[in-house]
């Protein structure tokens, strides 16, 4: 079970508890098991396949963020994590196993028409207890329950590149270099260049 102290970390940084939130704490903690404590600078490498709830768990207990750049996004929907440790290259991939857990009826019902806007006030208040409750029993189990860990071979992904910024010919604003986008002859941030090739 992920200590009460580590839990107010992750759903303050989050915004609240819920079981997305929760597996991504379980995630980390096999993570933290396999490959080591808390990152200092990029150490520790992570590389999600996913953009849910989870991540942010990943980002407070390991600390790979994007910011420093040893938090790589692959959006693929899954939810999978890859770990590399760069000091001696030890890898591993943590994959959720297929129905480790499913919501009861009930809450699968609420959710929906919460997300719908159909739900009543009684029917949003029973969600949000059913919602902590599952949340909490994901947070019960063995991780080893809930994730697959397979030994990855191959290099880490390169360290972080501080890289020059270039004014986009359209807007203005400065873009990273590796960003720009090259059209009859100007540079163009992503968004501008999309709009240039439209109106050429």
């Amino acid at each position: 079970m992920i200590d009460e102290k580590s839990l107010d970390e992750v759903a303050e940084f989050h915004g609240h508890v819920c079981p997305g939130l929760a597996m991504g704490m379980q995630a980390a903690r096999i993570a933290l098991r396999e490959i080591g404590p808390h990152s200092k600078d990029e150490e520790v490498v992570a590389v999600v396949e996913t953009d849910m709830c989870g991540v942010d768990a990943i980002q407070v207990l390991t600390g790979c963020t994007f910011g420093k750049g040893n938090l790589i996004h692959h959006d693929y929907g899954k939810n999978a994590y890859t770990f590399y440790r760069r000091s001696d290259g030890k890898a591993i991939r943590i994959a959720g196993r297929p129905n480790a857990w499913a919501r009861d009826p009930e809450h699968h019902a609420l959710f929906a028409k919460v997300r719908a806007g159909e739900a009543t006030e009684a029917e949003e208040e029973r969600f949000r207890e059913l919602h902590a409750a599952q949340s909490y029993r994901v947070l019960e189990r063995s991780p080893d329950d809930l994730f697959t860990v397979t030994p990855v071979d191959g290099e880490p992904p390169r360290r972080a590149r501080i890289h020059a910024s270039l004014p986009c010919s359209a807007c203005g604003e400065n873009t990273m270099e590796t960003r720009i986008r090259r059209f009859n002859g100007a540079d163009y941030c992503q968004p501008c260049y999309e709009g240039a090739i439209t109106t050429d």
